[in-house]
């Protein structure tokens, strides 16, 4: 497998070329801004989220551009990227001089939910579009909407509905909670907290703890305490990591059902399944689960030497819709361009019936996965099985309880 600093080396590479071309004046073209499709990939390319979105959500950019042979209506299409580094005023930063420098027509991406609030309001004040692949507060989607963000892979709201349904289905009932102390966080386990309640469960607490944390050991014997039969981590990439590391040593999983909310198919590899066996997670995607996913994922895997994760699944399927929008539009001016993205479907290895709706959400099915036993895996990747599919119009909050100012009186067809 190809380090992280190698891969980082292929995609700067890329993102000097980019540079380069920005520099260069492009010749104009009616309908477009400056004769160039701009692409910007930002996101966490270093730090503890990086396996999930960084360095492979540039490749997954790439391999949508690809499609198009680099050009769209006779456009040329550049892809840039560049680290967050996980701090709101340095995506806020990049964003400002993208869009009022580098002609910047769209980000992607956006790994984390701070970040992500921060560039959406600076996007919207220059009416830029935003794809948003591993931003995943349902306040995006609510009281924070924008006419020009569409949230693609999923959110809180949907990872709950999803786990609450399954998990007390299986006989999961009274729950605990452990919570990160950052906007996903919180709206995941109150999202969540709503919706075990709604299926006749109840919550029996609650530990936050600061991001990046090392030791959870207070807060796993005040779950074992509790006397719950689920433990739910609001957590995301090297938080989860290191809970389920400790979980283990604990041998919680013994007395109760470990649901870690937000794993990706990189934290599944990272823990391995010795820990990570037996535990269920809501997905977006899973490489393995069609022969169009896996053959998408094969590719994918000879550019960045690891399978896709769903955030990287989805900023493939965003970017590759944009461009389709954009060709249909024959143009890259947002407003007409964020018509064609709401008018069409989303068909591709991500989305297989995929809509995009008034509030920004992009409605599609997300999958219940259970982490498989060593003996049953058949290669470095083999990590999971899918137990069962959950309908996106099931599993997406109805238009009806909507807080987003963009949505007017929805009919009972527009759920």
């Amino acid at each position: 497998m190809h380090s992280l600093p190698s891969l980082m080396a292929l995609a700067a590479a890329g993102s000097l070329a980019a540079l380069s071309a920005l520099a260069q004046p492009a010749a104009s073209r009616p309908g477009y801004s400056d004769g160039v499709v701009r692409i910007g990939v930002l996101t966490d390319m270093s730090g503890p989220t990086s396996a999930n979105s960084g360095p492979g959500s540039v490749v997954a950019a790439q391999m949508a551009v690809d499609e198009f042979n680099g050009a769209v209506n006779g456009v040329k299409i550049i892809v840039i990227w560049a680290d967050h580094q996980g701090k709101p005023d340095v995506g806020s930063t990049i964003a400002r001089q993208w869009f009022d420098r580098d002609g910047v027509d769209v980000i992607a991406d956006m790994q984390g939910s701070p970040i992500g609030l921060a560039v959406q309001g600076i996007a919207r004040e220059r009416q830029r579009i935003v794809l948003l692949a591993s931003s995943t507060s349902s306040d995006f989607t609510g009281k924070a909407c924008s006419p020009y963000t569409v949230q693609w892979t999923g959110d809180t709201y949907s990872v709950a509905v999803s786990a609450a349904k399954a998990i007390t289905a299986l006989g999961g009932k009274r729950w605990f909670f452990v919570t990160v102390d950052q906007a996903y966080g919180h709206a995941l386990t109150r999202d969540i907290t709503e919706q075990v309640r709604k299926a006749g469960g109840e919550v029996a607490g609650n530990a936050v703890f600061p991001a990046n944390s090392s030791d959870f050991a207070p807060l796993l014997l005040q779950a074992q305490a509790s006397g719950a039969d689920v433990l739910a981590l609001s957590t995301s990439s090297g938080d989860t990591i290191n809970l389920m590391k400790q979980i283990n040593e604990f041998g919680i999983s013994r007395s109760m059902r470990v649901v870690p909310l937000q794993m990706t198919l990189p934290d599944t590899h990272a823990v391995g399944l010795d820990i990570a066996q037996g535990t269920y997670e809501t997905a977006f995607f899973y490489w393995n689960r069609t022969p169009e996913t896996r053959a998408w994922s094969e590719q994918f895997f000879k550019r960045a030497h690891f399978m896709p994760s769903g955030f990287q699944a989805g900023v493939y399927s965003s970017v590759r819709s944009y461009l389709l929008a954009v060709q249909r539009a024959g143009t890259d001016q947002s407003e007409s361009v964020m018509r064609e993205l709401r008018s069409h479907p989303v068909h591709d290895v991500f989305a297989s019936d995929g809509m995009i709706r008034q509030d920004g959400k992009m409605v599609h099915d997300i999958y219940l996965l259970r982490a498989k036993a060593p003996s049953a895996s058949q290669g470095e990747w083999d990590l999971d099985d899918v137990v069962t599919t959950l309908p996106g119009s099931e599993v997406s909050r109805p238009l009806v309880e909507s807080q987003c100012p963009l949505v007017k009186a929805p009919s009972a067809t527009s759920q």
